[in-house]
Parts: structure tokens; C-alpha cells; sequence
């Protein structure tokens, strides 16, 4: 039968020129112009999407793309990577080897090191070629498929790279996620696809039946409604009528039916194992599941594949179409399915297949009570764990499902769920998990792990009273394993960590440290550490914090970002560029958020407000990404601190705006306090010092802790609020709160500075503002030094003594406007024309907004960079950053200049006078 060759496989072109040559425009334009693109085909099952896909790849072959192609399989949907990694594995050339993509999936144990490492591969080969990534059916397409799919068109936007996609029609679903991801980034076109022209189908029956095709075969092929695939099925089932003598059944189901009616048994037996396979699936998988030796099977393969029902591609049988599979599938009772897919389930993993290989089968046929189903699905949530909590999430949750609240495994299973759910940063569903299996009344023993699993859904949602309470509680029952009591020791210190009694907290962490140690169980330990990092900082011993965080980083390197920023309080930045250095060589998914966080307060601590303000821009997009917000209130209050600094007031607004939304949804006392300060620096910078001095007493009032930790370095910006408000008790107050964080910490220049400066301010004593500008100046904080020295300058003016004050003016006026703080310098600025100063000073000139001079220090070196030809990695490499800030330099450089794509913005650069 010709129904799977000829001119029939490539019918679907017939009425869809006007498609086709929409495709190869878009084609021509990645070429030419060496910028990235994507489209969605968009339709019904049959309408001819993957023959226009296939169509469009071979011209991009033809054009001189190396190309990727692949195809996601409904019932493979649940492997992570399974649909990508058939694009970037295909052809001649493909993108990674097969060994390649492997070391990506087991090695790197995050998202987003993962998808960087997938954007690399891709760029490489798009150096030299431009590329094509085509995946059919992406409406499968597995978890952590469609999330590199969201970043990598993002990410790879200043290459040649096309991204074609078809989808079925729909609202929703993962086409129009991944559509929606790269609004506004790159060029994105939707081609739907709608039924053809009563002529196009005409023209099909004439490829296939000559072009003396009887008013009969017309009016029959009406009944396919405009769509290809099913008019093509009909004119292949005329052809078997035509030497048959039966009539055509009207539909794809009766139709594929008539046809199977004259095959063997054996024949349709084994396309019936297929089918609950899937679309793509192994001979021997089949032949096993039919249940007898492979031998007499193959005569049941070649005539299947004569029927035009099947493909071999050598390594696999497909269905030529999925709704051919859909078809077979439907005849089989569905309580024989459920059996078919558990018997499945069980063949692949003892045929050596992961348990993730036999999920979709166990969902589709486990029953409760299935003990090996639940074994099955737990072990699978184990292994998908670091790259797709989330499913790993559904895994463990289905498994729970499977098991009866009456079997001793209810409760381990339950446990592991909790895990799962926290990592994918479903809080609250973990907590009434864990609610749900106390309320079962388990075990003591039972009872202190639950517990102690819930202790990071509990910090996470900021409940640290109920922390407390539940890790007390669960010690006073006893009966739990040692290793486990451990762990809820320093659950219970971490959490009084946020309590005012910080010497009770610190005992505890101390005696929790000690059992950990003593167990040898490293989650105790680093919970432990963790406890006391977090006691120290918040009773404003940064000596001690770095001490516990070094500890820290040593058991568990994932805690690197704590040490950086510990080394940054005592104003050791040289470790913390070192440390910055080593861990960006293994950092992964959100600690790698966590790592733009350390090196955004690296920059911002060195006066680098464009790069601080690049980083945390970063952060929060990999926040996003991974939908797990940490630093993102604390990021947008510095951000909206610096557009003060700079007099942007507008952008100021508008990262407040958004800190207050992002504290909505975490409302955890010092993401509160960090908030209010900000609302205070606007009302001070719009004149309203009454509302200014109120925000600044209520973040007095919230706590000891959080004065350490929130103004640390700026406490002379409340205490000037305070006193132009006339608060002179606020202002002694917070002047005696920096003395005591510089009594802790003797040995770091910023907290004696700004004690000094702070005590200067307050008592308007000249030799403590001098000793304030002394102490800062051997410290690595410009900003800092520049404000110390602004106020020592205007108390000397107050004094009559112009020529220091200038002098001091000026150094604060330079140090200012060098790092962009140029409304600080602004000000500076009209203080020395106030004492008749008309000495050469820097401009206060602000960039513009578009144009070369728009870009950064930092925008331009990337820019120079990618202008030689260096991909991300290699300017990365060179700048000494993560690759995730080079593109987000290059993004906002290709804004900047009005460019899409890295040839423009080369001979941009090119042209300029000093390139």
C-alpha cells in the first residue's frame, strides 16, 4: 500500500505556500542577519504541522544550517530532557554527544548550570553556522524540556539561532509558555495552521489516485473536514478498498479499524503492545510484552510496516503518525490498558531501564496498595530531584497517593514527599503534607522525622516561632534516632536565631554543633553551622559569622555565597573576590542566585553601582527562574538606594514599587524593616522628614537584630534623617548602635568609621568626623569614605574652615560621582559652590539613555568583547564573571544601541572613532 511513501508523505504541502514561504523568510533572516528567532506552528492532530516542520528543516539544511530536530513523545513526557536531548543528538552533526549530554544531566546538579552549559554548546556551534532547533509536538515536551526552551531562546538571542516549535491548538500549555518567555527579547511568530481549501484537498486526491478521481472520492474526502493527515488516510484506505471490494469506513478510528481487519492477530496483537508503549518504542519491549518469543514477531513487523502503520528506523518502530498509535490504542478495553501499561512499567525496568523510563506506565496502571509501584516512583523522585524538583514533587505525591494511610510505609513515603515539596518551593503544600500524616498519629520516632523534614519548609514560609515550637516539641516527645534529634536541635537553634535572646540561641547552636559532630550526621552539622552563622550576624559579630560560615563552606561548598558576603562585613574584600572566583567554577541553580547576591554586595561594597545593579538584576531573573524568591526584596531596596544616588528618581519609584510587592509574599520581619528604611529615604529625598524620621523609629523598633544587619554601613543616612526631624533621641540611639557594632568588631575599618562618623554627626565634634575620615580611609568602601568625608567637609564650613572643607568636599565630589552616585555628587557639588570653590571638578554629566555612551564601563567591555567574536563564555572568562551577567550586560548593551544581533553591534563597534 502507498499510503507511507510517494507523494503522499509530503501531501501536507498542498495549500501551505503561503506558510512555507513565511518559514524560509525567516530562515534567510537568522542567516543574514546573525540574530535569533523563534515560531510555533500551531494546529489540530493532522493538520500538517510536522510536514511543514519537515519542509522548513530541509531548506534551513539546504541554506547551510546545522540543524537539530526532534520530537516529544506523549508518553515519554515525564524524563527530564528526554524532548531536548532528541534535537541536540540528531544528525551528522549534532549539537552535544550523546556522552556529552549525559555528563550535563548527572554532573551538574541544577537547572540553570545546566541550561548555561546547553546555551554554550549551542553558541559554539552557532560561531561558525547558524543553527536550527526544531521540536515537534511540544505540547510533550518533558518538565525540564520546556524550561531550558523558556531560557535558552533568551539566552542565545545575539546568535544565529532558529527555533521552530509545533504545538497543538490550545489555550495555554507549553507552547504559549514558551512563547510568552520571549516577548519582547526576540522575534517570535505563531502560524496557525487552519483545515485546507476543498481545491488543496483535490489536489491530494490527485497525487494519490491520478487526477481522474470520480465525484465519489470528492464527496468522501469532504468528511475529512480540510485535514491532511485524515484525507491521506482515506485515500490510502480507497486504495485497499479499490483491491479489497469493501467500502471505506467514514472516520480515522473506523477507518484504521477496517484496515486492521485484514491483518493477523498476531500482527495486530503486537501493534496493540506498541501503542501502550508509545508512539517510539523497542521491538524487543513489544515482543515482550506480547509474551512469547521475538522470532515469530518479525513476520508481525514487516506487514505492519507493509500496512503503512509503522516505521524502522533501526533503532526504534514509530507509528508514522501518532493519531495512527491513537487509533490502535482506542480499540483496547481500558481496563486491559491499565494492566498492559503496569506490565510494562515492570518489563522496562527489569530490561535495565531507569525507574523515570516507567513512570508514565506506573501512572497509567498502578492501583493502590501497588508496593512495587510506590518503590518505583520514589526511587524516580530521588533521581529527577536536583533538575526537576518539581516533578520530583508530583512523583513522590503520587506515591503517597498509592499507599494506604494503614501501611508502616505511609509515613516514609510521606517524609519524602515533604522533602520533594520544599525543594520545589511548594511550601504550604508540604506543611499540610506533614499536618495531614501527624494528624495519623505516627511513631515517636516516626513523629521527631517528620519534624525534622518540615524544618526548611517552615524557615522558608518565615515561621520561625512555629519552628521553635515544633522542633521543641518534638525533643520534649523523645524516642526520635539520634542523628534526628540533632537535627532538630539545630532546627530549634536556627530558629530562636530570630528571637531577641541571642545568648540562648547561641548555646543551643553550640550544643547542637557538638552532637552533630559527634553523630557524624552532616545534615546536623550544617544546620548547626548555619544556626550559629545566622546567631552572630544578627547579634553583630561579624568575626564570629565568618568563622561559623568558613565552617560552613568547608562541609557544604553550596555555602560559599555566606562566606563571601561574611568576608565583605569585615572588609576583607580580596577573599571574597577569591572565593567569588572559585565558586563560580561549581555553582549551580539557586545557589548560583546566591552567588550573584555575594558579588552584587562586592560591587556594590567597592562603589561599582553599574555592576552591583547588573548582578541583582541577574538574580532576580534566576530567582525567577527557578520560582524560588530569596534576596529578591533585599535586591530591589539596594537597587532603588543606588537610583537615589544617582538621581533617577523615577527608577528609584519604581524598584520600591516593586520591593513593597515582593514583601507582600515574604513578609519576614527584616525584608519589613529593609522596606520601611527605603519608604524612609524617599520621604527624606521628597521633603517629608516627619514621615522619614517615623519609618526609621519603627525600624528601630523591630529588634535588635536587624540593626546590625540593615545598617551597618549607612546608619549615618538615619541619623542625618534624624536630626533634621529634630529627633535627637533617635538620633543618640542609633549613634550608640553603632558604637556597640564597632565595640564587636575592633578590627574592621567600616564599623569603627562609621561609629566615629555617626558620634561626630550627633555631638558635632570636628576630631570624631576628622577620625571618622582617617579610620574609613584604610577601609575598601569608597562610598562609604565619600559620605564620611561630605560630612566632615560641611561641619568645617560650619566652623569658618573653608580650605579643608574644600578639600574634604572634593575628595567626597570625586569618589562620588566615580561611582555614578550622582545626585550624592550633585549635592556635594552645590556644597562647594556654597564656599565659593571654582576649582576643576568631575562632571555630574548623566549618560544617556541610548547610544554608546549610554553603556557601562562594564556594557562596553562586553560589548568590545563580543565585537571580536568572543562567545559568552570565553567574555566571561576574560571579565571574570558569571556568563548570566555578560548576557545580561550584552541584553541591556543590544537595548542600548538599537542592535539585534552580534554582526550589527560588531560593525557598531567597529565604526567608532576610538574602536
Amino acid at each position: 500500500m502507498a499510503g507511507s511513501s510517494g507523494s503522499l508523505s509530503r501531501s501536507g504541502l498542498r495549500g501551505r505556500e503561503a506558510e512555507l514561504k513565511e518559514l524560509q523568510a525567516l530562515i534567510a533572516s537568522v542567516a543574514r542577519t546573525g540574530s535569533s528567532a523563534l515560531t510555533l506552528i500551531r494546529g489540530e492532530p493532522g493538520i500538517g504541522k510536522t510536514t511543514l516542520l519537515a519542509e522548513a528543516v530541509a531548506r534551513a539544511e539546504a541554506a547551510g544550517f546545522c540543524v537539530g530536530v526532534g520530537k516529544a513523545d506523549e508518553l515519554h513526557h515525564i524524563v527530564p530532557l528526554s524532548s531536548l536531548a532528541t534535537c541536540v543528538l540528531h544528525g551528522d552533526r549534532p549539537l552535544l554527544s550523546g556522552d556529552a549530554l549525559a555528563d550535563l544531566a548527572h554532573r551538574h546538579d541544577q537547572r540553570i548550570r545546566l541550561v548555561e552549559r546547553l546555551a554554550e554548546a549551542i553558541e559554539a556551534r552557532a560561531d561558525s553556522t547558524p543553527v536550527l532547533i526544531a521540536l515537534d509536538d511540544v505540547q510533550w515536551a518533558d518538565a525540564l524540556s520546556r524550561f531550558a526552551l523558556t531560557q535558552l531562546p533568551r539566552r542565545l538571542r545575539t546568535s544565529p539561532v532558529l527555533w521552530m516549535l509545533t504545538g497543538r491548538k490550545g489555550i495555554g500549555g507549553p507552547a504559549e509558555e514558551i512563547v510568552a518567555a520571549v516577548h519582547d527579547e526576540l522575534p517570535a511568530r505563531t502560524l496557525s495552521l487552519g483545515p485546507l481549501s476543498g481545491s488543496a484537498i483535490g489536489r491530494l486526491a490527485d497525487d494519490a489516485l491520478g487526477p481522474a478521481v470520480d465525484e465519489r472520492v470528492r464527496e468522501l474526502l469532504d468528511g475529512a473536514g480540510g485535514n491532511p493527515f485524515l484525507a491521506v488516510e482515506m485515500l490510502a484506505g480507497l486504495r485497499t478498498s479499490d483491491a479489497s471490494g469493501e467500502p471505506v469506513p467514514p472516520g480515522l478510528v473506523s477507518g484504521v479499524r477496517g484496515r486492521l481487519k485484514s491483518l493477523q492477530p498476531g500482527t495486530l496483537r503486537f501493534l496493540q503492545m506498541g501503542a501502550v508503549l508509545g508512539r517510539r518504542f523497542a521491538f524487543r519491549d513489544a515482543a515482550a510484552l506480547c509474551g512469547g518469543p521475538s522470532a515469530p514477531l518479525i513476520a508481525s513487523l514487516d506487514e505492519a510496516v507493509r500496512a503503512g502503520l509503522l516505521d524502522d528506523d533501526g533503532d526504534h518502530l514509530v507509528f508514522r503518525h501518532d493519531l495512527l498509535r491513537q487509533a490502535v490504542y482506542v480499540d483496547i478495553p481500558p481496563s486491559a490498558r491499565k494492566a498492559l501499561h503496569r506490565e510494562a512499567a515492570g518489563h522496562l525496568v527489569a530490561a535495565g531501564h531507569q525507574p523515570i523510563d516507567a513512570v508514565s506506565h506506573i501512572l497509567r496502571g498502578a492501583l493502590p496498595g501497588d508496593e512495587e509501584a510506590v518503590g518505583l516512583l520514589r526511587r524516580a523522585a530521588d533521581d529527577v530531584l536536583p533538575v526537576t524538583p518539581g516533578l520530583a514533587a508530583d512523583l513522590a505525591t503520587r506515591a503517597l497517593g498509592l499507599v494506604p494511610t494503614a501501611r508502616p510505609s505511609w509515613f516514609a513515603v510521606g517524609e519524602q514527599a515533604i522533602v520533594c515539596l520544599t525543594r520545589a518551593g511548594r511550601n504550604r503544600e508540604a506543611l499540610s503534607t506533614c499536618d495531614r500524616l501527624l494528624e495519623c498519629r505516627p511513631p515517636v520516632e516516626t513523629f521527631g522525622r517528620l519534624q525534622a523534614a518540615l524544618g526548611g519548609t517552615l524557615w522558608n514560609l518565615d515561621l520561625a516561632e512555629e519552628l521553635r515550637h515544633r522542633a521543641e516539641t518534638a525533643l520534649a516527645v523523645g524516642g526520635a534516632a539520634p542523628e534526628v534529634e540533632a537535627r532538630l536541635a539545630a532546627l530549634r537553634a536556627l530558629a530562636l536565631s530570630r528571637g531577641h535572646d541571642l545568648r540562648t540561641a547561641r548555646e543551643a547552636g553550640e550544643n547542637a554543633l557538638r552532637d552533630a559532630i559527634a553523630i557524624g550526621d552532616r545534615d546536623a552539622h550544617v544546620q548547626a553551622l548555619f544556626a550559629l552563622g545566622e546567631i552572630a550576624l544578627n547579634a553583630g559579630e561579624n568575626a564570629v559569622a565568618l568563622e561559623r560560615f568558613t565552617a560552613l563552606s568547608a562541609v557544604d561548598s553550596a555555602f560559599s555565597p555566606e562566606e563571601i558576603v561574611a568576608y565583605q562585613h569585615m572588609d576583607d574584600f580580596a577573599c571574597g573576590e577569591r572565593l567569588l572566583l572559585k565558586a563560580a567554577q561549581r555553582s549551580g541553580g539557586l545557589r548560583e542566585a546566591m552567588l550573584l547576591w555575594a558579588q552584587g554586595q562586592q560591587h556594590l561594597g567597592l562603589g561599582r553601582l553599574d555592576d552591583a545593579d547588573a548582578d541583582f538584576v541577574t538574580m532576580e531573573r534566576l530567582e525567577d527562574d527557578v520560582q524560588v524568591p530569596v534576596q529578591q526584596v533585599n535586591a530591589r531596596v539596594i537597587r532603588s538606594w543606588t537610583a537615589l544616588l544617582r538621581g533617577e528618581e523615577e527608577t528609584a519609584r519604581e524598584h520600591l514599587t516593586a520591593a513593597r510587592e515582593r514583601l507582600a509574599a515574604k513578609p519576614n520581619p527584616g525584608n519589613t524593616a529593609a522596606v520601611r528604611f527605603l519608604e524612609a529615604l524617599h520621604a527624606d529625598a521628597e521633603g517629608d522628614v516627619g514621615l522619614a524620621v517615623d519609618k526609621v523609629r519603627r525600624v528601630q523598633a523591630e529588634g535588635p537584630f536587624l540593626r546590625w544587619r540593615l545598617l551597618r554601613c549607612w546608619v549615618e543616612s538615619a541619623i542625618r534623617m534624624a536630626l533634621r526631624g529634630a529627633d535627637h533621641e533617635l538620633a543618640r540611639d542609633l549613634a550608640a548602635q553603632a558604637e556597640a557594632h564597632a565595640a564587636r568588631n575592633p578590627a574592621v575599618p567600616t564599623a569603627t568609621g562609621v561609629a566615629a562618623q555617626a558620634l561626630g554627626l550627633v555631638t558635632h565634634d570636628l576630631a570624631l568626623l576628622e577620625r571618622s575620615v582617617r579610620l574609613l580611609e584604610a577601609g575598601p568602601r569608597p562610598l562609604v569614605h565619600a559620605s564620611a568625608c561630605a560630612d566632615f567637609g560641611q561641619a568645617l564650613l560650619a566652623a569658618g574652615d573653608r580650605p579643608r572643607a574644600v578639600a574634604a568636599l572634593t575628595r567626597a565630589h570625586a569618589a562620588f560621582a566615580a561611582s555614578g552616585a550622582h545626585a550624592a555628587a550633585a549635592h556635594v557639588e552645590r556644597e562647594l559652590q556654597n564656599a565659593g570653590s571654582h576649582g576643576r571638578r568631575a562632571a555630574n554629566r548623566q549618560r544617556p539613555v541610548q547610544g554608546w555612551e549610554a553603556l557601562t564601563v562594564s556594557e562596553r567591555k562586553v560589548a568590545r568583547l563580543i565585537a571580536e567574536g568572543h562567545t559568552n563564555r570565553a567574555a566571561a572568562e576574560l571579565l571574570v564573571v558569571s556568563p548570566h551577567t555578560v548576557n545580561t550586560h550584552l541584553t541591556s548593551a543590544f537595548r542600548k544601541m538599537s542592535v539585534n544581533s552580534r554582526v550589527q553591534l560588531a560593525n557598531l563597534v567597529r565604526s567608532l572613532p576610538d574602536s
